[in-house]
């Protein structure tokens, strides 16, 4: 029912919910492409909104790995022994998280990142460096919320949701569905959530840094990972603070 009501373009419903939930959640049209409420025709074209061109600039330095998303560094740090950090006091399972247990082993020893994009944010997701992705991992699940209060109460939350796996060449971009509507749209031809089994899919395609690889229609949590040696994380970086796409997160050693 959300679903269908985020795609209606009824003008008295999509109206209202985009008045609605811009006024509640204090929503900042200033960088998007349409900066008036009146301009978008349904729910899911306000949250999926673009920006205007050079909003969010995008690091220059060859070797920069950038922040794919807006919202808040929820965590970042070494994947060790199979896990992550998903809160203080609770880590969560790579393997588990991918469903791969191979492609969880070459990350082992790695680094991660976790940005949470809250209601209000800019939910379109970008890939942090130069790459080729070569295939996706459907994984369906449950929708709980992944605000601070569920992710540090739920065990293993990111294990739990709907979730999409895009692997890259020497990268992954986990995109966590969330509360109300699983709905997770790839920029080329890819699966339609929710998902019904896991699935492999095989994608050759390549992306700059800053170039848009997908986009949530309701919000949720991205999380990156990097294997061994691959990635120095910027000092400036600590958890809980405010991020957006284009930052510099890192840097490539190789």
């Amino acid at each position: 029912m959300a679903g269908a009501i985020a795609k209606t373009k009824s003008p008295v419903i999509a109206k209202s919910l985009i008045r609605a939930f811009a006024r509640h959640y204090r929503v900042d049209l200033c960088d998007a492409s349409l900066p008036t409420l009146v301009g978008y025709n349904s729910f899911n074209e306000f949250f999926t909104r673009s920006l205007v061109s050079g909003a969010r600039p995008i690091a220059n330095d060859p070797k920069a790995v950038v922040s794919p998303a807006d919202g808040y560094l929820s965590q970042f740090g070494k994947i060790t022994n199979d896990c992550l950090l998903q809160a203080k006091g609770r880590d969560l399972s790579l393997e588990q998280l991918l469903s791969d247990r191979d492609l969880a082993r070459s990350y082992d020893n790695g680094s991660f990142l976790t940005v949470y994009l809250s209601p209000r944010d800019y939910h379109r997701i970008h890939a942090p460096t130069n790459s080729r992705i070569r295939r996706t991992i459907e994984i369906p699940g449950t929708l709980f919320p992944v605000n601070n209060n569920a992710v540090n109460s739920i065990p293993n939350i990111f294990c739990r949701n709907e979730r999409l796996i895009c692997v890259f060449d020497d990268y992954s971009v986990v995109l966590v569905g969330a509360f109300l509507v699983a709905s997770i749209e790839t920029v080329w031809e890819g699966p339609q959530s929710p998902y019904q089994a896991i699935r492999e899919r095989l994608v050759y395609r390549p992306f700059n840094r800053g170039e848009e690889i997908a986009r949530f229609l309701m919000g949720s949590t991205v999380i990156v990972l990097f294997p061994k040696d691959i990635l120095t994380f910027n000092s400036e970086l600590q958890t809980g603070m405010p991020i957006r796409m284009g930052r510099t997160i890192g840097l490539r050693t190789v």
